[in-house]
């Protein structure tokens, strides 16, 4: 939309806003008969039909009704003491069309730039220096010959052997844990194998629970487990109920 083609139906005027202002700027039509107020209500519906705001529109509307309501204010005013004393209609006409003038170029301007940023808007810019730019040189601190053979000597020697002695498992003979859990069991009737085995590494456990095994296989000791993961009991085997047990079992 042109500010040009608003349309007007005032009490002093009917036609284009351009209109308008060309009868006013050659003083054919007093600024005390244009009713501004009128004027921006008119602007304000066309916009609001549009459904959308031009902000280049709005610019030039604002700057034309800013420039009448001051060629209007100097002609209501013209007989008081003030500040627009100096200037007659004639000098108001003049300000308000150098104005004018001065907006147009800037609008036109604007549209240039708009063109141009349109037309160079495909062109990408290099990111860095310029390719005939002298690339800056590089200076190495001093070195030490030295330093880079032992350097180099250091990189060529054999890697040491990896050693996995740490790695390997000890595990004691099953007979060590026979001959303890045997000595044990002349002492007292009972034990609790957990207990016994408490302190000992894993591999000496695992050890231990095969001689605990072994013992119950040859019927010297019998084993008694409350729940599942529960302490184990073992205890003296008894020979008549071992027999009566193996006897069962064949």
């Amino acid at each position: 939309m042109e500010v040009g083609e608003l349309e007007l139906d005032l009490d002093a005027f009917e036609g284009p806003f351009d209109l308008l202002l060309t009868l006013v700027l050659k003083q054919e039509l007093e600024p005390a008969d244009v009713d501004v107020a009128e004027i921006v209500l008119l602007f304000v519906e066309r916009l609001a039909e549009r459904g959308e705001l031009d902000l280049d529109v709005c610019g030039e509307f604002l700057v034309l009704v800013a420039a009448l309501l001051e060629l209007k204010a100097r002609g209501l005013f013209a007989d008081e003491s003030g500040d627009l004393d100096d200037l007659d209609a004639e000098e108001a006409a003049e300000e308000l069309a150098r104005r004018l003038a001065e907006y147009r170029r800037i609008r036109e301007a604007a549209a240039w730039l708009a063109e141009r940023l349109g037309a160079e808007g495909g062109r990408f810019f290099r990111v860095g220096p310029a390719p005939l730019a002298p690339s800056p040189e590089r200076r190495l601190a001093r070195q030490d010959a030295e330093q880079l053979a032992a350097a180099m000597r250091s990189l060529a020697a054999e890697p040491a052997a990896l050693s996995l002695s740490h790695m390997a498992l000890q595990f004691p003979p099953v007979s060590q844990f026979l001959d303890r859990f045997r000595a044990l069991l002349t002492r007292r009737s009972r034990f609790d194998f957990d207990s016994e085995v408490a302190r000992l590494s894993r591999p000496e456990q695992a050890v231990a629970f095969l001689a605990l095994l072994e013992l119950r296989k040859v019927g010297e000791v019998a084993l008694a487990q409350a729940a599942p993961f529960a302490a184990i009991r073992v205890a003296r085997a008894d020979p008549l109920e071992e027999r009566e047990w193996i006897a069962r079992s064949a």
